[in-house]
């Protein structure tokens, strides 16, 4: 039986899809696209469910998660369950769903006008392995980060003071982090202060600073120094934040990992993390003390 933290955790993942499901639905068929693939005994806001709890169990495969816990444990909560075979079949379909999902999550969290943005690394397999690795052939890319060289992908996060996500990308891993097309549509519609480490120093300060945001780095060696209010100096050693949550993504929420079979597959599995980590309910937070703009 299941532990009641995790039986009240698996509750609230499922209504909060069946909801989502609903509304989609109904969207859906306003829209007039809704699709003619024959809906299976085990629903689509079950299996979103089951792909996003995964990641609260502890569980490390997949398959010893899916016929060890869900088989074993989990049949009273899902009565229809179909074999583990059959289920990692039909997960491919879940894609658009977990992103759509994940958007609107991310759409929840609060605009308090202080964010932190960073990459996450996601390296697929082991630097000595990539000529041999044809799982991720044009999809990943080598990048390199401040742990060095890596081949995979990157998850580019924007959170606020509080842990929570407020957006994200997906891209290859040789997109820079100041790449001008990512940056807009990263940061939009964010105004306030968005704090980065030196890979954001952008030519789109000013565009940015124009409809409310400034975007607060720190200056590359031997560039010119600029006078920086000591709130924003004290607040810019704050953007360690955002590396508690990447640990947090990577040790309990399983999102990087060099197992995977399909890309498809992998990018199922990261944006299931992303949304189970949007469950988790002690997200790291700091306290932003008001305090006058004083300059240094």
């Amino acid at each position: 039986m299941l532990r009641e933290d995790k039986a009240l955790k698996l509750i609230e993942i499922f209504i909060t899809c069946d909801d989502f499901c609903n509304v989609l639905t109904q969207w859906q068929m306003q829209q007039g696209t809704l699709p003619t693939i024959r809906q299976g005994e085990l629903t689509d806001s079950e299996m979103l469910a089951i792909t996003i709890f995964y990641h609260h169990s502890g569980a490390k495969c997949f398959q010893y998660y899916y016929q060890d816990w869900v088989e074993a444990q989990l049949r009273s909560y899902f009565p229809k369950l179909i074999s583990y075979e059959r289920f990692v079949a039909r997960m491919p379909r879940l894609l658009p769903g977990l992103f759509v999902l994940l958007k609107w999550l991310c759409a929840q969290g609060q605009r308090t006008g202080f964010y932190i943005v960073d990459s996450k690394p996601l390296t697929v397999c082991d630097n000595h392995r990539i000529q041999a690795n044809k799982v991720f052939a044009g999809l990943a890319a080598r990048g390199k980060s401040s742990m060095g060289w890596f081949f995979g992908l990157k998850a580019h996060l924007v959170i606020n003071q509080y842990g929570e996500l407020i957006n994200f990308i997906i891209t290859p891993g040789n997109v820079s982090d100041n790449n001008a097309s990512l940056l807009p549509e990263l940061l939009a519609d964010l105004q306030g202060q968005c704090f980065g480490d030196r890979g954001y120093l952008t030519k789109l300060f000013a565009e940015f600073y124009q409809r409310g945001l400034h975007l607060v780095t720190k200056l590359r060696r031997r560039m010119k120094n600029t006078l920086m209010p000591l709130s924003d100096k004290l607040n810019l050693r704050k953007r360690g934040l955002i590396e508690s949550v990447n640990a947090l993504l990577t040790s309990v929420f399983d999102l990087e990992h060099t197992r995977h079979r399909s890309a498809l597959n992998s990018q199922i599995n990261v944006l299931a993390g992303l949304i189970a980590y949007c469950f988790h309910d002690r997200k790291p937070s700091i306290v932003i003390p008001v305090q006058k703009r004083i300059y240094p």
